[in-house]
């Protein structure tokens, strides 16, 4: 059995154990969390989310790139979204890499190098920092001011707000 069809399996299970407004695709909350692919990171749970409640976006690091801006716009400008959390993490596979190792590695496998930035970063504040201050400072999102960032320690389950990220 492949992971899709245990995936799969356990949806047949769910019957309408989800709770939740499922009734309109603009989030109760009107906030919107960007947060990291990573799984340890079980964004319902770690904000106690109903279905409905929030949009949540996820890529590789939580990095705010023009892809997050194109999905936040969306989310603000046609679903209501006003306010966005930042999460990002600690052990990140983001902060093991290198933009121009990684690059290097896809060019050398595929024979060609991707034109998109790979967001490496070492310091997770810091690129949480960059994030936010790419939220605030995008002119296609008209809400800006509510935007905040938080460090996620994925072995003691706590966040952290980033210095110099609240306004």
């Amino acid at each position: 059995m492949t992971a899709i069809d245990v995936l799969l399996k356990r949806n047949d299970a769910l019957d309408d154990a989800v709770r939740g407004d499922r009734s309109s695709p603009s989030p109760s909350l009107h906030v919107a969390i960007l947060t990291c692919m990573d799984a340890r990171i079980r964004v319902f749970e770690l904000f106690g989310l109903l279905q409905g409640e929030s949009h949540v976006l996820r890529n590789a690091g939580g990095v705010v790139t023009d892809d997050m801006i194109r999905s936040l716009a969306l989310s603000q400008r046609k679903l209501g979204t006003r306010e966005v959390l930042i999460v990002q993490h600690t052990n990140c596979g983001l902060s093991m890499v290198t933009e121009d190792d990684f690059k290097d590695e896809l060019e050398t496998d595929s024979g060609l190098r991707p034109t998109w930035a790979v967001e490496a970063f070492r310091e997770v504040a810091d690129s949480v920092r960059g994030s936010i201050n790419r939220v605030r400072h995008s002119p296609f999102l008209p809400h800006t001011d509510q935007v905040r960032g938080f460090v996620y320690d994925v072995h003691e389950g706590r966040l952290t707000e980033v210095d110099g990220a609240k306004p």
